[in-house]
């Protein structure tokens, strides 16, 4: 019997709200594995957000222990900002490991588990404790891929790719392929399955039954869309976020209903977004289309978008069209393709069994 008071510290990236999507479906499957697991979660994002996602009990330390890239919006990097940021968190990156292995030891952590900050999993190698990465990406191979020209870089990558060395790596479907890394274990796609509550979603619009409603979101890095310009298309009610404050009567925000997203995603007709592992892998779980412009010289897309094209109905938009709403014929297309088999979301139970088995080592 494993021991009923075992501690996992978990760490999750507060870039975007795609490393929270992988991570919480495990958690949740891992706590009916493990009654009696204790959770410790270190996050940059918001309570209220991870406490929807995550169902299990779990201390919170409300902390980042990565940035991953410093972004102007949701679509773009600010290459400058992230190669100062790393280059700083590298100068006392030593101290830093020693320093997360001292909290790992006064938190009596039994292991480990992280998507996808590098400096836990090289905290646990210094204090002997075990440790699982999970992602469909990694910042090393992103690093490389932004900076491996530049001469100041090596040293940092150098860093990067031994501390995910040092920890199993579970790369969720799809992902990118990670040739520098010899541990990797590839896990099936990972992704929160709504309830369809299509007629009630338009019931509380004040639509008709038979509109079809699309969802706006760009992920968790805040960005605009100057949507009072877009054209009313007919028949077509758009959800859009809270802060864009849009009084328009075919748009309403979707964070006043109250609705867990991936029910939200399930009932809507479409979604509007960036390639995003959470966004994508949930659409594509759920039977929603997609309209997604692509990310300018983003590594982690190309096996994104070819995955969701397999999986899902979907169409690629343009920045132009994206800003003047000019989507109605992406739209008409995506919706009136067949739609190919749901994948499964059997990454859940594969990561979890990964978990438990570690903890009960």
């Amino acid at each position: 019997m494993p021991h009923p008071h075992l501690h996992l510290f978990v760490d999750i990236s507060s870039h975007g709200f795609g490393h929270l999507a992988q991570t919480a479906p495990v958690l949740n499957r891992l706590a009916a594995l493990r009654p009696g697991l204790r959770l410790t979660v270190r996050s940059g994002l918001p309570e209220a957000k991870l406490r929807q996602r995550i169902a299990a009990p779990f201390d919170l330390i409300a902390a980042a222990s990565d940035f991953g890239y410093v972004m102007h919006d949701a679509l773009s990097i600010d290459l400058a900002a992230t190669a100062a940021a790393y280059r700083a968190a590298s100068a006392d990156f030593s101290r830093r490991v020693g320093q997360e292995a001292q909290t790992l030891k006064e938190l009596r952590a039994d292991a480990v588990f992280a998507n996808v900050s590098y400096l836990p999993l090289a905290g646990a190698a210094r204090a002997g404790i075990p440790a699982v990465a999970l992602c469909s990406l990694n910042w090393a191979d992103l690093f490389r891929h932004y900076f491996g020209v530049d001469a100041w870089a090596a040293p940092i990558h150098a860093e990067m790719i031994k501390a995910y060395r040092s920890a199993t790596f579970l790369r969720a479907t799809p992902g990118m392929a990670m040739p520098a890394l010899d541990n990797v274990v590839t896990v099936g796609p990972i992704a929160s399955l709504g309830r369809e509550r299509r007629a009630e979603l338009r019931t509380c619009l004040g639509i008709v039954p038979q509109s079809r409603v699309v969802l706006v979101a760009l992920g968790g890095i805040p960005t605009r869309l100057p949507v009072e310009g877009w054209p009313a298309l007919p028949n077509t009610h758009w959800l859009v976020p809270e802060a864009w404050a849009v009084q328009r009567p075919d748009m309403s925000a979707f964070e006043p209903l109250g609705w867990d997203f991936a029910d939200l995603l399930r009932s809507v007709d479409a979604i509007v977004t960036k390639p995003g592992y959470g966004t994508f892998a949930e659409a594509a779980c759920n039977g929603t289309a997609v309209l997604y412009q692509r990310r300018e010289d983003w590594p982690e897309q190309d096996c994104l978008i070819e995955w969701l094209h397999a999986n899902t109905r979907a169409r690629e938009i343009s920045a132009a069209d994206l800003a003047s709403g000019n989507l109605a014929a992406a739209l008409d297309t995506a919706l009136q393709t067949a739609a190919p088999p749901v994948p499964t979301p059997d990454g859940i139970e594969q990561a979890a069994q990964h978990l438990a088995q570690m903890l009960r080592r």
